[in-house]
């Protein structure tokens, strides 16, 4: 359970769901972590479970769709470690549940800000410490939406496409200074994330919500969600030495919806 033994890490979105299962399983792993979110509560929520594991963290509340606050994420994980290795861009928002036409410039913007335009700000403001150490990991989290189009919510399917390519753009540009950049796309995802979703869809739609849980359900070959401990596993893997020889690439983790 040392994987990441004195390793830095900032998890962005780090207050709920994937993030904070992704930050706990660092803090297992040995790793001084930093949560990063817009909402303190469940910050400080996340911070107390990983002392209870005996984890050294911290917190910063963070818009990743500001420039200065991505600037000043930065200085606070070095300022309190002295170091940044790892970077997980998990921050994002669901964005609409619409038709193209009946949606705004607004909220496709939003989403837009939030889940594209944050992981690039995060990574540009960790970059030039990762380039100073010649080493860091950066990890991506897109969605099962950034393999398959995904009708009525364009924005999000949008943003998570284009985490793909910002992916293998990093990792190109930067694997000669010894900086990887890898992604996961993870699938329905049982929580109260997926039951937002889910609900907001028949409503949208105007179909019972039993049988649009029974679509998700039936693209996976697993019969059933995966689950935010499994995704927060292979984020383990895809920063520690086990995976060095992997970037630029993307992981579904999705109980078997997507195949490619």
């Amino acid at each position: 359970m040392n994987e990441l033994k004195d390793k830095v890490a900032i998890v962005t979105g780090g207050g709920y769901g994937i993030g904070r299962e992704i930050a706990l399983a660092y803090g297992r792993a040995g790793a001084k972590v930093v949560v990063a979110a817009r909402t303190e509560k469940p910050l400080k929520e996340t911070v107390d479970a990983l002392n209870q594991l005996g984890a050294t963290s911290t917190f910063v509340r963070t818009d990743v769709s500001k420039e200065a606050d991505c600037a000043g994420m930065a200085e606070l994980t070095l300022k309190a470690f002295g170091r940044i290795d790892i970077l997980v861009n998990n921050a994002g928002i669901a964005g609409p549940t619409k038709r193209i036409p009946d949606m705004s410039l607004a909220e496709w913007q939003e989403t837009i800000d939030i889940n594209l335009t944050g992981a690039w700000l995060a990574a540009r403001a960790v970059l030039p410490t990762m380039d100073k150490q010649r080493s860091g990991h950066i990890l991506n989290i897109s969605s099962g939406a950034g393999r398959r189009g995904y009708p009525m919510r364009s924005p999000y399917a949008a943003s998570k496409w284009a985490m793909l390519g910002l992916t293998q753009t990093i990792a190109g540009e930067w694997g000669a200074r010894g900086i990887r950049c890898n992604c996961i796309c993870p699938g329905p995802i049982a929580g109260d994330r997926i039951e937002r979703v889910m609900h907001a869809r028949a409503e949208a739609m105007k179909l019972p919500y039993e049988q649009i849980r029974a679509q998700f359900l039936s693209q996976s070959a697993l019969n059933r969600m995966a689950t935010e401990e499994e995704c927060a596993r292979v984020a383990v893997f895809l920063v520690s030495d086990a995976s060095a020889g992997l970037t630029g690439q993307t992981v579904n983790v999705d109980a078997g919806s997507i195949m490619n």
